[in-house]
């Protein structure tokens, strides 16, 4: 089990390396330079340089990647361009939004698609399967931000049930944090949901079909304890890759419902930051999900290792 980890962990640094090197050089090579959109148009070539000079622009490309890089290993993300205020600084201002809202949309696609393929998968070609897998069809098919701005117009606009956007802060409470979050949570729930129940369903099925399956049965045991014993743990292998990477892209791929519902989260920030040609704060906060990304990757691979002794084993 050590070893495994270690090779993991090998694997995710490696990984972080690599991709620190594809980000600044993708950064770097996006046309536009930041002092000039910062100046104007009719800046003198001067001030332009001298600006570019106090942000270190003029420095070697090497020796910004490795500025870059060693700071953000000691926790200095850099200042920003636009805003002069430390990069790190907004990250913890936007994450407090954006990672609760991952989590909230996870937590809202795992409780409805669990049920839903466990109950498909048990009662194959039922009306109940065939109900589900139409509604998960139609779930994948719907853009979430199109789904995000009907849930505004019933929610919002005719029930007053949820404000339309904004976010009131956690100073204000939890509970008027949730009922902000509630909607984008929704929105972005929808179709993660219906690609984990169908996921869900099909491993499910496959298992159900296996030899040890019937021994079991054929021991005794009755349909809900072959079900829960036996084949609801081995088909959770694929189920976790799906829900690591669900984790993943509601954190780093919000970007258009946070527009939608006006959320100051990282997906904004990210936006605003190219908007404005703030090279430093897209480069900073695209590796912090980089990161995001491998760290549950990593996860995911420790977690099969948990759910199956056989990897324990080998």
């Amino acid at each position: 089990m050590i070893r495994y980890v270690l090779k993991r962990l090998l694997s995710l640094i490696a990984t972080l390396v690599v991709a620190s090197v594809v980000i600044f050089v993708a950064i770097e090579v996006v046309p536009g330079d930041p002092a000039s959109y910062m100046l104007g148009l009719n800046a003198a070539p001067d001030t332009v340089q001298a600006l570019r000079d106090e942000l270190g622009l003029n420095a070697s490309k090497v020796t910004r990647y490795v500025n870059w890089v060693s700071g953000m290993l000691s926790g200095d993300f850099g200042t920003s361009y636009t805003y002069r205020t430390p990069v790190s600084e907004m990250i913890t201002e936007r994450i407090g939004i954006s990672g609760p809202l991952a989590i909230y949309a996870l937590l809202l696609s795992t409780l409805i698609a669990f049920p839903a393929g466990i109950i498909a998968a048990t009662r194959r070609g039922s009306v109940a399967d065939v109900s589900i897998m139409g509604a998960t069809q139609l779930g994948v098919a719907i853009p979430n931000f199109w789904f995000a701005m009907l849930l505004v117009l019933f929610f919002s606009i005719q029930l007053r049930w949820f404000s339309a956007g904004g976010f009131p802060g956690w100073d204000q409470g939890l509970l008027a944090g949730l009922k902000a979050l509630t909607l984008p949570a929704v929105a972005l729930a929808l179709p993660q949901a219906s690609i984990l129940a169908r996921v869900m369903r099909s491993s499910l099925l496959d298992t159900l079909g296996e030899d040890f399956i019937r021994t079991a049965r054929a021991k005794g045991l009755t349909t809900r304890q072959t079900l829960w014993r036996h084949a609801l743990r081995n088909a959770l292998i694929p189920v976790l890759t799906i829900i690591g990477l669900q984790f993943s892209f509601l954190l780093a791929g919000a970007i258009i419902i946070e527009n939608v519902f006006f959320l100051p989260g990282l997906g904004r920030l990210i936006f605003q930051a190219i908007s404005q040609r703030d090279l430093i704060v897209v480069e900073s906060v695209v590796m912090l999900l980089v990161f995001a990304v491998v760290l549950v990757t990593f996860l995911v691979d420790v977690a099969y290792a948990v759910v199956d002794p056989r990897l324990r084993a080998r």
